[in-house]
This record gives structure tokens, C-alpha cells and sequence, in this order.
């Protein structure tokens, strides 16, 4: 706008521009302080102010003592003025929307490779289903330590963690709940039994370690309170290693049955010999993005998708 650089533009200026904008349609300044609902000395010190901006008298008093004239400066400014304030006005009073079928955003989600083998073959089903053939995913590790930075950046949008990895304060919905057992290869050589205690922790384990190079879990932690340990002799970051290594050994992983599903060809899963409790799946993003349409139109295709 003319005579207003951006050093100028404040948090004060907007409403000294709407009243700039009533001001220069009533060229009145009482029939625009009763417009504008403040008084009229409030107006006239606005008017002041404004003046001091653009450096121009911007309305003076008519000739004939009634209303008053613009200057040529304020008449160049009337419409450029009222047309920006009402494009900004449609902005603020039409919602934010999503359309899937034309969007080309892409989601980044954050999961391991146990998660986004569960849950990315249907994710990607449902999105094509709906319509949504320019819309691009990005599937990426998790780091938990960085995790709620990475949220609230933005650089992932959702995350697909268990309970105990959600960040603290971070909106969330569970997504599935699943069991645990304990997979072998097939022909293993102790037999299809579900193992005792004692036999289950004679045997050799491979443990998944998020983190990498981990040989404790929370198996290790039940054991412990019965007063056993168990041998784990192998110990992976990615789920998707632990099948190669049971179908060619002897060793035995404990992990969630919808996982195992994937591998029943080659494995066999067996009913542990204790309590393990359940592996639950949650999806967390950052708070800024609760309302955002394209955030939730994703979270809730991936709670169809769990359900499923």
C-alpha cells in the first residue's frame, strides 16, 4: 500500500487500516466512529495516527464546512484498501479444507518397520480408494529422543509408537491392541507345544532393540519378578530381521501375533507360558495440527486401517 513500508506494519496497524477503510467511505468521522462503534475523539486520534503513517492529511474538512474530502493519496488508497480487507476477511471466515482427490501434500509418518508393515499396505489401499492419487506418503524411522522436535516441526506428521514411546503432553489415539507369542521356525526341533516356563527360558532369544544393541526388554523386566532371566543371544533394530534369523536357527523372539500373521508360512507362534500383556499401537502427532482437515482426514484413515 502506498506511503505504509513493512517496518510500519504492526499489530496495531490492521485496525487503524479498517478505520482508515470506514473513514474514507463515510468521510465523516462521526458517522464513522457511530460505524466502527468507538468515539469519535477515539476516531480522530486513529485519524492522527494515521496521518503520522502515510505522511499525508489522508481527509480534510470540506469547503463547506460539512464532511470531508479525500486527498488525492487517500482516494488512490480506497479501493485497493477495501478489496484487501475483504480478501482478508474471507480468509478468516472460510475454514481451512482438504480435498483428497486434488491435494498433492505429502505425509511424512514416523514408524518402525513393525508398524509401517502393518499398517502402510492398507494406508496406501484406502488412500487410493477414496481418491487420493496425488497425495504422497513418506514412511521414516523414529528417533524417540527426538521425536517430540520432529512432531512439532512438523518433519513428521504422525507418529505410530507404543505406549511407553509416546511423547509426554503430545495428543494421541490408540490404534490397536495386539498380544504377544513366541515364534519359532518351522520343525523346531523342541517341538509346536506351548513352552513352559522353564523351557522358555532355556531357550536362546533374539530381542528387537529400537534403539540398537539392546539385550534387555520388557520380558527381561517379567522374568526378573518371577525371580528368572531368559539367554538372549541376538539382538536386532529391525523387526524385518528377526524372521531370516529364526527360520535358519534355533532361536525363538517373543512378539506381537499381527506380526507374526505376515510369517506363517515360515514360522510357527506359540501361546506364551506367562502373562505378557498386550502391544498397543498409538498414532501421535503435535497439537498445532488438531485441527488441521488434512491431518485428520489421515488420522482417521489410520484408525480404519487398525481396525481392520
Amino acid at each position: 500500500m502506498v506511503g505504509i513500508t513493512m517496518m510500519d506494519m504492526n499489530a496495531h496497524t490492521l485496525p487503524l487500516l479498517v478505520s482508515l477503510s470506514v473513514m474514507l467511505d463515510e468521510r465523516n468521522v462521526t458517522r464513522a466512529a457511530a460505524r466502527l462503534g468507538v468515539s469519535q475523539p477515539a476516531l480522530s486520534a486513529q485519524l492522527a495516527r494515521l496521518r503520522d503513517v502515510f505522511g499525508d492529511q489522508l481527509l480534510t474538512t470540506a469547503a463547506s464546512g460539512k464532511g470531508m474530502v479525500l486527498t488525492p493519496c487517500a482516494a488512490k488508497l480506497r479501493e485497493p484498501l477495501r478489496d484487501a480487507l475483504r480478501r482478508l476477511d474471507d480468509v478468516v471466515r472460510t475454514p481451512p479444507v482438504f480435498e483428497p482427490k486434488t491435494s498433492e501434500r505429502t505425509f511424512s509418518i514416523g514408524a518402525n518397520d513393525n508398524a509401517s508393515a502393518m499398517l502402510g499396505g492398507r494406508l496406501l489401499q484406502r488412500m487410493r480408494r477414496s481418491g487420493a492419487a496425488t497425495t504422497r506418503l513418506a514412511f521414516r524411522a523414529v528417533d524417540p529422543a527426538g521425536l517430540a522436535g520432529q512432531l512439532e516441526t512438523g518433519e513428521i506428521d504422525v507418529a505410530l509408537v507404543s505406549k511407553n514411546a509416546l511423547p509426554k503432553g503430545m495428543p494421541h489415539q490408540p490404534l490397536l491392541e495386539e498380544r504377544f507369542m513366541m515364534a519359532q521356525r518351522k520343525a523346531h526341533p523342541r517341538g509346536v507345544r506351548r513352552p513352559s516356563l522353564k523351557q522358555y527360558v532355556s531357550l536362546e532369544h533374539v530381542i528387537v532393540s529400537g534403539d540398537g544393541g539392546g539385550f534387555r526388554g520388557f520380558v527381561d523386566d517379567i522374568l526378573a519378578a518371577r525371580g528368572m532371566a531368559r539367554r538372549v543371544g541376538v539382538s536386532v533394530q529391525y523387526y524385518s530381521v528377526v524372521p531370516v534369523i529364526l527360520q535358519s536357527t534355533d532361536f525363538v523372539c517373543t512378539l506381537p501375533a499381527r506380526f507374526l500373521a505376515r510369517y506363517s508360512n515360515a514360522l510357527t507362534a506359540t501361546a506364551l507360558p506367562f502373562d505378557a500383556g498386550h502391544f498397543s499401537l498409538y498414532a501421535t502427532w503435535h497439537a498445532r495440527f488438531d485441527n488441521d482437515p488434512g491431518h485428520i482426514w489421515l488420522r482417521n484413515l489410520l484408525a480404519s486401517c487398525a481396525q481392520d
